[in-house]
């Protein structure tokens, strides 16, 4: 992945937080006749293992061969940033649009577990991070045992052994504070989730570097 130095993500607790907040992940790997795949799955990352589920009936999973390389992207918020709310624009008019986001790519190796027991823990985990802050949370036990068999037989579970990442939030950081202020103020105004999520990103970047040491 393009990553300009301004741009790095190094803290690792807050990557390991993004990937948490998200929650999921595409799943790409390459096929048989030379073509990439692509599955958007629900993750857990903990350690250097990240765990998932397929549907048995996506033929994705067939095609991972054992200790595949493969890689995982976590995409967040992201949103189009118009030219015309850079304060610089009065001034020059040398702008031109851009794309705000951020991104997470862990990249490892694959193993397949199509194993009743493996998947249901998988399962079991992937419920209860998702569940816990829940005032009545369900679990599996919540099933009748042979519904749940059912369900499980269903899928097939994926073990992802994390040997890079590389984590990127591109933000306007090349951009004057007054541009960066002018962004998050058109963000705002757009009217949508995926904006203003964009837009609390870059006032969050602004706290951080105003907090730093000179």
């Amino acid at each position: 992945m393009y990553v300009p130095h301004f741009n790095a993500l190094d803290d690792a607790d807050a990557i390991r937080s993004m990937v948490a907040d998200i929650g999921s992940a595409q799943l790409i790997s390459v096929g048989a006749d030379g073509y990439p795949l692509a599955s958007l799955l629900p993750i857990v990352w903990h350690a250097d293992t990240v765990i998932a589920h397929l549907a048995r009936a996506n033929p994705h999973w067939q095609a991972i061969g054992a200790d595949e390389p493969v890689l995982l992207v976590v995409t967040g918020p992201q949103a189009y940033i118009s030219p015309s709310w850079y304060a610089t624009k009065a001034e020059h008019g040398k702008v031109v649009p851009t794309w705000n986001y951020s991104v997470v790519q862990l990249a490892g190796r694959a193993t397949v577990h199509d194993d009743a027991g493996w998947v249901r823990g998988a399962v079991d985990e992937l419920v209860e991070r998702h569940e816990r802050h829940r005032d009545a949370p369900w679990s599996t036990a919540d099933a009748p045992e042979k519904y749940l068999q059912g369900q499980l037989g269903a899928i097939v579970g994926v073990e992802i052994s994390v040997e890079r990442v590389e984590a990127k939030a591109k933000l306007s950081q090349n951009r004057s504070a007054e541009d960066r202020a002018g962004v998050v103020e058109g963000l705002r105004g757009e009217g949508s989730r995926e904006a203003e999520a964009v837009a609390a990103q870059m006032r969050a970047l602004g706290t951080q570097s105003m907090r730093r040491p000179g």
